[in-house]
């Protein structure tokens, strides 16, 4: 493991290295200047921690997080606002937060439309509640821009605006259903 920022309250705070991360939380794709912190280990993982208790890290030390996929995990009654506080706790003045989550509302609209057939309107479904392969693949909250907006404006973060595609790592940030992107991604500067 790599020496990392921290908060240590025997010592009231200071740190290993006090340089800046980038930081792909729930990542498992190494790419350079970028740190991952995943709550399993495993080949390229820095960091095994979870997304709602950072820490691990201090306060402004981290430049950039990106998290595709991991927040709609998190329960819509407590988890996901702490999860964002978090982030904008440790997100430096400026620092740059990339989320990627499932759109609720684009695939509610999608699960809807009458002429898909049943193994579509299943993968869709798939989508909205997690594949379901293990105890952590579900699903918690359906995401919109409106309702991550509201929830980011909870915890401090005031510009926020949606992308079509970040093209940072191979995730499910580009995954496509039936020709359309499924990803709600959305870009907030602290």
């Amino acid at each position: 493991m790599n020496d990392i920022p921290f908060n240590d309250p025997a010592t009231g705070g200071g740190g290993l290295n006090e340089n800046v991360v980038r930081l792909n939380i729930g990542g498992t794709e190494a790419k350079d200047g970028w740190k991952i912190l995943n709550v399993a280990e495993g080949r390229y993982v820095d960091y095994v921690g979870d997304c709602i208790d950072l820490g691990q890290f201090a306060d402004g030390s981290v430049e950039s997080i990106y998290a595709s996929h991991v927040y709609e995990h998190l329960s819509h009654a407590g988890e996901l606002q702490q999860a964002l506080r978090e982030a904008h706790r440790v997100l430096r003045p400026g620092g740059l937060l990339q989320i990627s989550v499932p759109d609720f509302e684009l695939l509610a609209r999608m699960f809807l439309h009458p002429t898909i057939d049943v193994e579509q309107r299943y993968l869709i479904m798939q989508v909205i509640f997690g594949g379901q392969t293990d105890r952590t693949d579900f699903h918690k909250v359906g995401l919109t821009l409106e309702f991550i907006s509201y929830f980011l404006h909870q915890a401090g973060f005031e510009r926020i605006r949606r992308v079509p595609e970040f093209g940072l790592f191979n995730d499910c940030s580009t995954v496509r259903i039936l020709g359309q992107l499924i990803s709600l991604n959305v870009e907030v500067i602290k």
